[in-house]
């Protein structure tokens, strides 16, 4: 993991101070609200549906044991005892007193954490494969890269003020698991025929109300000029992007106006930043400077190749089940990643209480060297796990509730906190989210069915990223009323289905009370027209939307099709 320097520690202790005076002056009177809101939202503090919420980066993923028992004690201590995990690898409170919050940016500074452009219209938290550094297939470690970027970003003068947020993926494997064409700019490691380091630039992409999948704008950009290639993009979007209208504001809006002009102009951009020479000093990223940030990256001490343990031939099925779905293979041998599910019955997808939090900081110390990271799809991973240790992790596991062995199963969904916290959402995800996993609680029925993924938003702001899911569940109002729009096929580009695209619209959307129903008849319909072992989102593509379509609309009250009947003659 990145060790903080002394600066980086000065900074964020003196950005925690400099809050806590913003905060002190505004309970005083003396600093409007108006005058507060930009200073609180710069360091992570929303006011949502209910009480502030705060929104901590967990920069691509990576945290330690200590980090995560400082946040259980924010959680305990602050909040309601508990926190949530993001997909885009952040942990946010619900229920910190705006008065509280000062002394919550004190304790994240104790442990080199902090909430910095976590909001804003600024460059967001860095974000990765949560197998960075450990991954079997990778081609280069994406994380010296990531630090380098959060580096560059952080408090940029040029880019504070964009004309919306913008987010940056990075993914150095052969599979994508950081989801990096749905990203304002997606970053892909390679190495060129001469074995030299570059990235795949793609440009343009993001959900929310115009799905848009990121281009290729640029093949190949030598590591050594990756920021100046980002500073160019980043200035055309911030010279062109539309600041008139708050959702046409993403640069995606502006990559599909403007097409091969908006390439050209990055391009040119890039040139002339290339050609410039600033006191004879060269813009490129120096050796030494990654060198430097690598050096966190080194393995950790002791990890070294080791002779492989499998599992005993008469292990159990319940630890053969976990050690299928949650255990993954490793670029060293004798060891193993492994993902702690965060997704179990009784609590919404991705919330962790404070006890929960700190029995996986106990796991983390005993089986993975005192790492973890938080996953796109709001799960912890342990990557740093010794093979012959598999059977005594499950153990410890399945005691603290994190041994569900459901990664990339139907259960394993991703949902927002939708509209039981959030004052933008439309519709509550959370018990959509219970309600399938309480029907969805048969293993060997969840096992059959196979990878599936299903994201649940709770408005079309899409933080549940509702568009890449191979069924999507996305929340709509109607007359104050909550209701469920279905789409089906979508990828976010991972193994299960390689390219990235949006899912499509099955028909009007579904009551509160059939949602749940439609899916149930949705993968019924897969489970009866599937060719052998085919994959679900296979079968979509084979077969098309109807047949589904057909089955979930059955699932249709007269009620809701009198509210049909009457929306329609409204339009």
């Amino acid at each position: 993991m990145y060790r903080y320097t002394d600066f980086d520690r000065q900074f964020v202790h003196a950005r925690a101070a400099q809050y806590r005076d913003q905060l002190e002056r505004n309970l005083a009177g003396s600093l409007t609200d108006d005058e507060f809101r930009p200073l609180r939202l710069q360091n992570g503090w929303y006011i949502q549906r209910h009480a502030p919420m705060l929104r901590v980066a967990v920069p691509y993923g990576a945290i330690s044991s200590d980090q995560v028992r400082a946040l259980a004690a924010i959680a305990r201590d602050l909040d309601r005892g508990y926190t949530h995990f993001t997909t885009r690898q952040n942990v946010q409170f619900n229920w910190i007193p705006l008065v509280k919050s000062a002394d919550a940016m004190d304790r994240l500074a104790a442990v080199d954490m902090h909430g910095i452009q976590t909001s804003g219209a600024c460059i967001r938290n860095i974000t990765s494969d949560a197998l960075a550094g450990v991954a079997a297939d990778e081609v280069v470690d994406p994380r010296p890269y990531a630090e380098v970027l959060r580096q560059w970003s952080t408090l940029h003068p040029e880019f504070a003020f964009l004309p919306r947020k913008f987010k940056i993926a990075i993914s150095g494997a052969r599979e994508d698991r950081a989801a990096i064409a749905w990203h304002d700019v997606g970053l892909e490691l390679q190495r060129n025929a001469a074995g030299e380091v570059g990235f795949r630039v793609l440009v343009g992409g993001g959900m929310g109300r115009t799905p848009i999948v990121g281009s290729e704008i640029r093949a190949f950009v030598p590591w050594q000029q990756i920021l100046l290639y980002l500073e160019a993009v980043v200035r055309v979007y911030n010279r062109f992007g539309r600041r008139d209208n708050l959702y046409k504001a993403r640069i995606k809006i502006l990559v599909k106006a403007e097409g091969q002009k908006y390439f050209d102009a990055v391009n040119a951009e890039f040139d002339k930043i290339l050609s410039r020479d600033v006191h004879g000093a060269s813009q490129l990223i120096p050796q030494a400077e990654l060198d430097r940030v690598a050096a966190s990256f080194a393995r950790p001490a002791g990890v070294q190749p080791r002779a492989d343990v499998p599992l005993a031939a008469d292990a159990p099925l319940a630890l053969r089940r976990w050690a299928e779905r949650n255990v993954h293979a490793h670029q060293v041998a004798g060891y193993r990643a492994v993902t702690l599910s965060v997704k179990r019955a009784g609590q919404p997808p991705g919330d962790v209480s404070d006890a929960q939090m700190d029995a996986a900081a106990d796991l983390a110390d005993r089986f993975s060297l005192g790492e973890l990271r938080v996953t796109h799809d709001q799960n912890l991973l342990l990557p740093w796990v010794k093979s012959d240790d598999l059977a005594a992790l499950y153990e410890a596991a399945k005691a603290a509730g994190y041994a569900t062995p459901n990664i990339g199963l139907v259960t394993d969904m991703i949902a927002c906190p939708g509209g039981d916290f959030c004052a933008l959402a439309n519709a509550r995800s959370i018990p959509v989210a219970q309600e399938l996993t309480e029907r969805l609680a048969d293993l060997d029925e969840v096992f059959d069915l196979g990878d599936i993924d299903l994201h649940i938003s709770g408005c079309i702001n899409s933080c549940g990223h509702h568009h890449s899911g191979h069924i999507g569940i996305l929340g709509v109002d109607k007359d104050g009323t909550e209701w469920y729009q279905v789409t089906l096929g979508g990828s976010d580009g991972s193994s299960h289905a390689p390219t990235a695209v949006a899912g499509k619209v099955i028909g009007p959307s579904f009551a509160a009370s059939e949602i749940a129903d439609a899916v149930e008849a949705i993968l019924d319909t897969y489970r009866a027209q599937r060719h052998g072992g085919e994959k679900f989102i296979d079968a979509v593509k084979r077969l098309g939307l109807e047949p589904f379509k057909a089955a979930a609309n059955a699932c249709r009250t007269t009620t809701a099709r009198h509210g049909e009947t009457a929306e329609a003659a409204a339009a």
